[in-house]
């Protein structure tokens, strides 16, 4: 479907973003996964904990109901779609180099499309964003993140009523985590995320149509790139493709499932399944040997 030209002007829209890449804030991510890290300065930083930075810090006088920026703020790098309801869809990751902490790094992003359907609960509207992560002048990680808009009125009851359980799979690695209101409390404040599906039970049932609180796509995606890299600890990670499909929900256990690829040993299969067996995301992991 054509875009509307109001839209059209926002692709290639660039903006840039400065950070050092602090031991401490990654610290505070062990600590809330409860994962044995001990960060110092020149530690590579690993694969997903990049979303901790360049973050957006928005006013709350400027927030519109669910807890976003308003897209129609002047300035505003991301286009003003009226569709109120905003989700991460998924990624395509490169991890070039790694990325240590402590450096002062540079987030350049830019609008690659935007593309608008028809979906099962009404219109959507696709915004693709290219971020480029460098340090000095070393580019470490190139990202396209897929941003979904809905309509208010597309309350989907995500209740996995109807939803099949996921195929059958040669799984080879598993585990298994129940995520508590405390773990997505402490994620949405280690990433500036005010989306209120998160942490707002009244809010996600009564306006978004969940039944409970959502748990972060990219949370989830953290994840997987963790448990990648302990199910092949011999290998870096140098790619982590992933697409949300359904949502996992707090207090519900779910469940991250790896299986290497037949026709390539370098590409891990993954997946995390809700605790219905149904698919919540689909992701890839590209693996290279540290000699």
């Amino acid at each position: 479907m054509a875009i509307d030209n109001i839209y059209a002007g926002w692709i290639g829209r660039n903006e840039v973003r400065r950070e050092r890449v602090d031991a401490h804030r990654a610290q505070a991510l062990a600590a809330t996964l409860d994962v044995l890290f001990d960060f110092v300065d020149g530690a590579p930083l690993p694969p997903g904990w990049q979303w901790l930075y360049f973050n957006p810090i928005a006013a709350r006088s400027t927030l519109a109901e669910d807890g976003h920026p308003r897209r129609e703020l002047a300035g505003s790098f991301l286009p003003p779609v009226p569709l109120p309801r905003r989700m991460w869809a998924g990624s395509r990751v490169r991890y070039l180099r790694e990325l240590p902490i402590g450096v002062d790094a540079t987030r350049e992003s830019h609008v690659v499309k935007i593309v608008e359907k028809d979906g099962r609960g009404g219109k959507l509207c696709f915004v693709t964003v290219e971020h480029r992560i460098s340090a000095g002048s070393d580019e470490c990680i190139v990202e396209e993140q897929d941003i979904v808009y809905r309509e208010a009125s597309a309350r989907l009851q995500f209740a996995s009523v109807g939803l099949e359980p996921a195929p059958d799979a040669p799984v080879e690695f598993s585990d298994r985590i129940t995520p508590d209101s405390t773990l997505l409390f402490r994620y949405s404040a280690l990433t500036f995320n005010g989306h209120r599906i998160h942490y707002d039970k009244p809010y996600a049932r009564d306006f978004e149509g969940y039944r409970n609180l959502v748990v972060h796509g990219p949370l989830t995606a953290t994840l997987l790139q963790n448990f990648a890299r302990a199910c092949k600890p011999e290998c870096a990670l140098t790619r982590f493709d992933f697409k949300g499909v359904n949502p996992l929900f707090v207090e519900e256990t779910f469940e991250l499932q790896a299986w290497s690829d037949a026709n390539d040993s370098n590409l891990l299969n993954m997946r995390a399944l809700d605790a219905r067996g149904v698919l919540a995301m689909q992701a890839s992991a590209y693996c290279k040997p540290i000699y």
